[in-house]
């Protein structure tokens, strides 16, 4: 009887494992990088289905700078999510929320979820980071019930600061899109860049104009999370992108002049790093 069971319950899990494999369309993605990586098809998950709307700069913009193929396109493929494209090359935080006013204005409620890929153009422009809040004194009701004077914090909406200006994108977000799901992306590595004599921009091994560093932009997307109770997703680790080094120019635009923006192999693992962080998430809150 025992040997019954096993029989019958390895014949189910091969059968099991033969309906995955049929509902998985596998075709061949060709990869300088990479060569002979197969990419996988959408299999059910949270997120096939569900209307994602994608903010951001030129990584995002359908125009393809830099690539024949962007990472919300191939996560359409790897998740079966729809995606709804409002990123502008040479946006920094300011133009997000000019993005999101327009995601408003044609979808309101019909999107299911935000993801906002933003920040590096805030620091190659020389943002200053400033605060998240401003703090002053004000009355206020405690036990008793009594009156006491206490420190408050008020949210810093200062569209000069970088930590200003996500937290008026957040605000608009919050107050427009309270059901969505919002998840933040953090900005990636930078390489060197030349795409004219009126613009050349080191790598990340220099400061901007204001003595700051990448990765502190890249920090303050990270401190958004607790401040707006909202996922961010760290592209600028998990995706393993390293310009800076010689051995990754094959996932960017072009070795000599373009290490900023990733070609469709560096979208292509951004998407797939992407795909399993978002897996841990919800797609919607209904």
């Amino acid at each position: 009887m025992k040997k019954r069971k096993e029989g019958k319950y390895i014949r189910y899990s091969a059968f099991l494992l033969s309906a995955l494999l049929l509902s998985t369309d596998i075709y061949p993605y060709t990869s300088s990088c990479m060569p002979g990586v197969q990419q996988e098809q959408a299999a059910e998950n949270q997120w096939k289905g569900k209307k994602v709307a994608f903010l951001g700069d030129s990584i995002t913009d359908k125009i393809h700078v830099g690539t024949a193929k962007n990472y919300w396109q191939y996560l359409e493929e790897m998740l079966g999510l729809k995606p709804f494209v409002y990123g502008i090359n040479g946006h920094q935080w300011t133009g997000v929320l000019e993005q999101a006013e327009k995601l408003n204005a044609e979808m309101g409620n019909e999107v299911d979820a935000i993801l906002i890929f933003a920040g590096t153009n805030d620091y190659n422009a020389g943002v200053p980071l400033g605060e998240w809040y401003s703090v002053g004194e004000q009355e206020v009701e405690v036990s008793g019930p009594k009156k006491e004077t206490r420190k408050k914090r008020t949210l810093q909406m200062d569209e000069n600061t970088f930590r200003g200006r996500i937290n008026k994108v957040m605000s608009y977000l919050k107050t427009n899109f309270p059901t969505k799901q919002i998840v933040l992306l953090t900005p990636i590595h930078r390489g060197y860049a030349r795409f004219s004599d009126d613009n050349i921009q080191p790598d990340e091994s220099y400061p901007n104009q204001i003595g700051l560093f990448v990765d502190e932009y890249v920090d303050v997307i990270k401190e958004a999370a607790n401040v707006w109770a909202l996922p961010v997703v760290d592209l600028n680790s998990v995706s393993g992108l390293f310009p800076v080094s010689d051995s990754h120019t094959c996932y960017f635009h072009k070795e000599d002049t373009d290490r900023l923006h990733p070609n469709a192999d560096g979208h292509y693992r951004m998407a797939k790093a992407l795909m399993y962080q978002l897996l841990a998430f919800p797609a919607d809150f209904e």
